[in-house]
């Protein structure tokens, strides 16, 4: 017995096996490593950009204020919806910032000059808004960026810094055009040129459909609004979002009853972003 287990073919044998123990072993161990590491880094696999090399911050505030203060933000005017939140702010007396788009139509700069003249905060939202071609580079994003503060500039006399970037600053769709990287490289273009950009923090969700349902609107503000100290609103004022509208006077009402005032926004007020280059 003692020779048939020395003979060369159970040490062969003998050898395989322990071949094949050590792979399990190895494979076994690298399984749990790597589900250990996929449950630790969950934020990490689910971002969109790479921060390998700690270019950017993924949520940044400042300006936080201590009494509750709430910033309606409109996107995409003027339209004749612009005007009609015109009034409803005349009516409540209140002061809020409109992100604009260009537009040469005399209408259009009618709006501009309304929107000033009555003391609202007037921002930078791109000329077209045509995210393939804002987005296709950091060259294209400035030439279209300009085009806007240069019109506004000679229409109305107003130079502004602040800015909202379409789809906001963490967008991915941007990188179907420019790349991974090209909303940190417009976000370091801001900032180091001296503009601010804001995002959001509370979303009307008016821009989820064409129309979006008026009650919708206003508890999607109102339920995101609670127990936050400032909130910068996001709605928009295009042609189609006349709900938007019907809600307004809802949405401010229902504020002031959680204790909110109102202020239009500037470099100095609250400012949240989603992405800030370093």
């Amino acid at each position: 017995m003692k020779k048939l287990f020395s003979s060369p073919f159970f040490k062969t044998l003998f050898i395989i096996q322990l071949f094949f123990l050590l792979i399990f072993f190895f494979q076994y161990n690298s399984s749990n490593a790597l589900a250990q590491d996929i449950s630790e880094n969950k934020l990490l696999l689910a971002s969109p950009y790479s921060n390998s090399n700690d270019s950017f911050i993924s949520l940044y505030s400042a300006n936080i204020p201590k009494n509750k203060i709430a910033y309606l933000t409109f996107d995409d005017g003027p339209s004749n919806n612009t005007e009609k939140i015109l009034k409803i702010l005349d009516d409540y007396n209140i002061k809020a910032t409109f992100f604009v788009t260009g537009t040469s139509a005399k209408r259009g700069l009618k709006i501009y000059k309304a929107i000033v003249n009555k003391g609202h905060s007037i921002g930078n939202h791109t000329y077209s808004h045509n995210y393939s071609k804002i987005y296709k580079s950091i060259e294209d994003f400035i030439s279209d960026f300009k085009k806007l503060e240069n019109y506004l500039n000679n229409s109305l006399g107003v130079s502004t810094n602040i800015v909202r970037l379409p789809g906001g600053s963490n967008n991915t769709i941007s990188h179907k055009y420019g790349g991974n990287n090209i909303m940190v490289s417009i976000s370091k273009y801001l900032i180091d040129n001296g503009y601010t950009y804001f995002d959001w923090n509370v979303d009307s969700t008016d821009a989820c459909v064409k129309t979006q349902d008026k009650n919708k609107i206003v508890n999607s503000i109102l339920s995101n609004s609670k127990n936050k100290n400032a909130i910068i609103i996001l709605m928009h004022d295009g042609p189609l979002k006349t709900t938007t509208v019907e809600a307004l006077p809802e949405i401010i009402s229902g504020l002031k009853k959680q204790g909110f005032e109102f202020r239009p926004l500037s470099s100095e007020e609250y400012v949240t972003q989603f992405l800030r280059a370093k």
